[in-house]
């Protein structure tokens, strides 16, 4: 169910993510790496950045993804970055002070499986919930960051996506899991 990407692949978006930021920063004509074919397939995906701070703190600064794309991934990376850099609702437009100070953190999805809740398995797979024009979604790592189980995970999804207690059981709600293939610039740094 995980994509597959290899850790010339995982270099190649992480740069691209980084240069698209940066270009846009520094008002610069982008530069981009070369990729393997696996970046012309069509999958979603989410750009996350952090702040770092001395002592391994990170902090939130932006994320934004897409499920799902008739995008290639290079170029669903690429609009994913930008997005989390410059729009995302919860924070302020990323400003070149700051660059220096951001890693980024890359989370591929696999396609979507309409599932049981009983089905999800906490940290290994993300979740999304339809009802109506309500939406919600967790990538697979929230779990494990938030010390959340399967209960958990599942009402905090109703509350993301604006409904009530238990609406992942009524009828007309549609859950799907999905997995995520997460790779980040800190872990490149380490390996």
């Amino acid at each position: 169910m995980s994509i597959v990407l290899q850790r010339s692949d995982q270099t190649a978006l992480l740069l691209t993510a980084r240069e698209a930021i940066a270009s846009r920063l520094l008002g610069r004509r982008p530069c981009w790496p070369e990729y393997a074919s696996i970046a012309e397939e069509h999958y979603g995906a989410f750009v996350t950045l952090h702040k770092t701070f001395p002592h391994g703190r990170r902090l939130l600064r932006g994320c934004i993804g897409r499920m799902s794309t008739d995008l290639p991934l290079r170029t669903t990376v690429r609009d994913m970055a930008l997005a989390a850099a410059f729009e995302d609702p919860r924070f302020p437009a990323l400003n070149e002070s700051e660059l220096g100070n951001i890693d980024i953190e890359i989370s591929v999805l696999s396609p979507f499986e309409p599932c049981a809740p009983e089905d999800v398995i906490p940290g290994e797979h993300g979740v999304y919930l339809t009802r109506g024009y309500q939406s919600g979604v967790f990538l697979p790592q929230v779990a494990s960051e938030q010390g959340w189980d399967r209960r958990e995970l599942l009402e905090q999804l109703c509350a993301k996506a604006g409904l009530e207690s238990g609406a992942y059981k009524t009828a007309g709600a549609n859950l799907f899991m999905f997995t995520a293939t997460v790779f980040g610039e800190i872990e490149s740094q380490t390996s």
